[in-house]
């Protein structure tokens, strides 16, 4: 009898926990009463983003999130471009300067062997976000800012380094304060509008809440989608705004909490 009790008891603590998420997930409120936040990044600052992907975004008029590499070529060369991405109502977010990934993953042989996240110490990754932080606060004037690790690799000497970093950010993509379930992220490459339209009609209707499409190459550069396929989908979206609530992660994120829609 006393395991009968403890076994129902369980139950009643899960069936809980999950009725507190469903809760929780039912109180985000988007601004126009949508039935998805949807937040579109572009990594790596690639040059194919300024060129292709920003002029689609102003011509539908959709706010988006760009998390630059700072060392990168087509960052340092073009400054004035990526500080216009900023006037232009879209975010600047840090992705930091080297993108430290973790060399020892299958299929790395392209990173660096001096920007292994593997041979990193904690304070190298830390001290890299913040003169991350530093460098676009110089660049764009904005003292708040959200985070997207490089490749989503996390462990630094076998810790992981988010809490270390977690409070200098509103919001670290993917890993956000919310009940399972309420975010999800894909990082489509080379496929159709069709795909890309299917795929976020198929999150809406789920019940996801955030939805967090994270491009990199638009028409160009690596794991790019075409410019046909990307410029349909933002036609889609900027048709559908009464559907989907299309904004920079860092408000979509201060927007979800606002509701109250904390883990």
């Amino acid at each position: 009898m006393n395991t009968i009790n403890k076994v129902i008891g369980v139950i009643a603590i899960i069936l809980s926990v999950l009725s507190l998420q469903t809760l929780a997930l039912e109180n985000i409120s988007w601004p126009k009463n949508q039935r998805m936040a949807i937040s579109l990044s572009y990594d790596d600052a690639l040059s194919s983003q300024l060129d292709h992907a920003l002029p689609a975004l102003n011509k539908y008029g959709l706010k988006a999130s760009f998390y630059p590499t700072l060392s990168s070529k087509a960052f340092i060369s073009r400054l004035a471009d990526w500080r216009q991405v900023a006037k232009d109502g879209h975010e600047l977010g840090n992705h930091t300067v080297y993108h430290p990934c973790s060399a020892s993953v299958a299929n790395r042989d392209w990173v660096k062997p001096y920007y292994n996240l593997d041979n990193y110490k904690l304070a190298e990754i830390i001290d890299e976000i913040n003169i991350a932080n530093g460098f676009l606060m110089a660049l764009d004037g904005q003292t708040e800012r959200t985070y997207t690790a490089p490749c989503n690799d996390l462990k630094v000497s076998g810790e992981n380094y988010l809490p270390h970093v977690e409070s200098m950010f509103v919001a670290i993509k993917g890993h956000e304060q919310l009940p399972y379930g309420a975010a999800v992220l894909w990082a489509p490459d080379n496929v159709t509008a069709q795909k890309l339209i299917a795929r976020i009609k198929q999150e809406a209707d789920k019940g996801t809440q955030i939805f967090n499409i994270l491009f990199h190459g638009v028409g160009g550069d690596h794991s790019a989608v075409s410019q046909q396929a990307h410029e349909e989908m933002l036609q889609y979206l900027a048709s559908n705004l009464d559907i989907y609530y299309v904004d920079t992660y860092i408000n979509i994120i201060k927007h979800s909490e606002k509701t109250g829609a904390k883990k």
